[in-house]
């Protein structure tokens, strides 16, 4: 029997939904970006909050001078429409006006991520092709040590001023200090960039090899923010987004900051996120809107009850991975009204978004679909005797194919080869194509929908895991650890630890003949040349690599074994919480891994 309520809350927010649905897609030929949407809203609100970090405020027309002047100097050495500049930054106010000023010019904006360092840094600096690189005070040094890897000279390297705390290099350009000879007007040219043109590089894990380029134009970021904003966040001038998470990544840039500039919301920003000061900071702004991954829910909960959390400001939250555990738990503990999760890729042409408020869903799309069924161990799709594809039941998980066509585009990678292998073709009928997302997600029942069908995230499949917020490609990681020269084959997988959520990495090492494991050397190692979040947690040493009968790494065992230690007689080893070397895996570490006390 239908709930008399739930039917006319829903109609209420189907009937915000349809407005945005129903806006004609923009056309590759159009002349509009998310440059000339800032613009209309400095136009619109010029006196209002744009942004707070650390202590400063911007006013829209404050943020937009600011931009034009990093924009005019940009210009000024060189950047014409179409070339790539690197940006590597935290999270701070120059981060986005140094992007935005690249799309008023109509260069490619290269996010990457800060925390890289060693051969992935200098990887995606060069697989970009990028003419010059805004760098960023507090990561130079970074960037610095890969120098002699990079194509850019010297002039080409601009040094962006953070706190000021180090000088000026003298092997790179400080442009901050001379932004004030720029004049602070927009650009003659912004109205004639082209949606279709390349606004941006996002840099995605993928299942193989160094992270890739997803290629994302200003036409996909205009109509993800325009439905996230509006339908999604339902945000208006009045809302203030709390953001914390980094900009170089799409749920931060493309649904926080996208959903702000359309909608003239404000922003409160953060270098990065902190449990313990949360609350207290949602006071002091009056946050109302909070873009989330899920693990930065589940270290909320973690949390003990503050005074600051009662009574909350913050009504609305938009993001992706808050699992169905603990989604009701979230909601009542910090009076969250509205939870709009959503699921999508910075290279995949399909996107969902619960947009009618309904619990423990991803939410409905637009787009055609496909789950297909999927054999996880085998890591392949499976067909029947046709050598069809085989169409999974409601509520059984299936690999999720997305239809490639006009209105939902795969504008794929740098890389082409690349972006072929992301295609499944003559799937359903001869010439049709679909993007193969790497994902397992399945159809729930919500109740009434309006006959919308909504699905549930289940994992990711292959070689990609993710941690810690990140997507962790194993080969990636493989292939940097066996570069370590006790290493003869590093086999990377990821496994679970209870409670926490994602998948932490472990790596199956076999050494070179008489090498003993040298722990300290791995550590050096690991720390030198892998960022954070793709360090494997726990290390097995094993006598021979665990290979099919076509020598390809078998992972499906080890994933079960873990780093269990009544499955596993090989030595084992761990990365405990905030230490930077590997220790033995002993009985008492295990016991608080497993219940959950370890502190991961």
């Amino acid at each position: 029997m239908l709930d008399i309520k739930e039917v006319f809350r829903v109609t209420k927010e189907f009937l915000k939904l349809v407005p945005v649905l129903s806006v004609k897609p923009t056309s590759n030929e159009d002349a509009v970006s998310m440059a000339t949407v800032l613009e209309g809203t400095v136009a619109k609100y010029p006196d209002r909050s744009m942004i707070i970090f650390e202590g400063r405020e911007l006013t829209w027309s404050e943020f937009n001078a600011l931009t034009n002047q990093f924009a005019h100097a940009l210009v000024a050495r060189g950047v014409e429409r179409g070339d790539c500049v690197s940006v590597i930054m935290e999270n701070r106010i120059e981060m986005l006006a140094c992007t935005f000023a690249l799309q008023k010019i109509g260069a490619i904006s290269s996010l990457i991520n800060f925390a890289l360092t060693g051969t992935q840094l200098a990887h995606c600096v060069n697989v970009s092709d990028s003419r010059k690189c805004l760098v960023g005070e507090e990561v130079f040094a970074s960037l610095d040590a890969v120098r002699p890897q990079l194509s850019l000279k010297d002039e080409d390297i601009l040094w962006v001023a953070d706190q000021r705390n180090t000088t000026a290099p003298e092997n790179a350009e400080d442009i901050v200090s001379s932004l004030e000879q720029y004049p602070q007007t927009n650009l003659a040219d912004t109205n004639s960039i082209l949606a279709g043109s390349t606004a941006m590089y996002i840099f995605t894990s993928g299942t193989t090899g160094m992270p890739k380029a997803a290629k994302i134009p200003h036409r996909r970021w205009l109509s993800a923010a325009h439905a996230f904003g509006l339908a999604g966040c339902q945000a208006t001038v009045n809302d203030r987004f709390y953001l914390c998470l980094p900009l170089f990544h799409g749920t931060g840039l493309i649904c926080g900051i996208g959903s702000c500039f359309y909608t003239g919301a404000s922003i409160f920003l953060r270098r990065r996120f902190s449990a313990s000061e949360f609350w207290s900071d949602v006071k002091n702004c009056q946050a109302t809107q909070f873009i989330y991954v899920g693990e930065l829910c589940r270290y909320l909960l973690a949390q003990p009850v503050r005074p600051e959390e009662l009574n909350n400001s913050l009504t609305h939250v938009f993001g992706n991975g808050l699992r169905p555990d603990i989604w009701d738990e979230f909601k009542q503990r910090f009076g969250i009204e509205r939870v709009c999760e959503f699921y999508g890729s910075s290279e995949g042409n399909v996107s969902f978004f619960n947009a009618l408020n309904k619990n423990r869903t991803m939410g409905l799309t637009p787009a055609t679909i496909m789950l297909v069924k999927y054999d996880v161990d085998a890591d392949e799709m499976v067909r029947d005797a046709n050598g069809e594809l085989i169409v999974v039941p409601v509520g059984e998980a299936g690999l999720l194919l997305g239809e490639i066509d006009e209105r939902y585009k795969f504008d794929g990678y740098t890389n082409d080869e690349a972006t072929e292998s992301k295609i499944l073709r003559d799937v359903v009928k001869p010439g049709d194509a679909w993007f193969n997302t790497g994902d397992l997600i399945r159809e729930i029942d919500v109740g009434f929908a309006f006959g919308k069908k909504h699905y549930q995230f289940v994992d990711r499949v292959g070689d990609t895991f993710r941690w810690r917020s990140e997507n962790v490609s194993t080969n990636e990681v493989g292939e940097i650890l066996n570069g370590c020269d006790q290493v003869e084959m590093a086999n990377v997988y990821g496994v679970d630890i209870p409670a926490i959520e994602g998948k932490a990495g472990m790596v199956s090492l076999t050494l070179k003949s008489e090498q003993v494991f040298d722990a300290v050397a791995f550590s050096d190692f690991v720390n030198a040349n892998l960022p954070h979040f793709s360090q494997p947690v726990f290390v097995r040493v094993q006598p021979e690599a665990t290979t099919t009968g076509t020598f390809k790494l078998q992972k499906g065992d080890l994933r079960k074994q873990a780093y269990h230690l009544d499955q596993v007689t090989d030595e084992l080893y761990v990365l405990p919480p905030r230490v930077k070397q590997y220790q033995k895996l002993d009985r008492e570490l295990y016991d608080k891994i497993i219940d959950g006390s370890a502190g991961y």
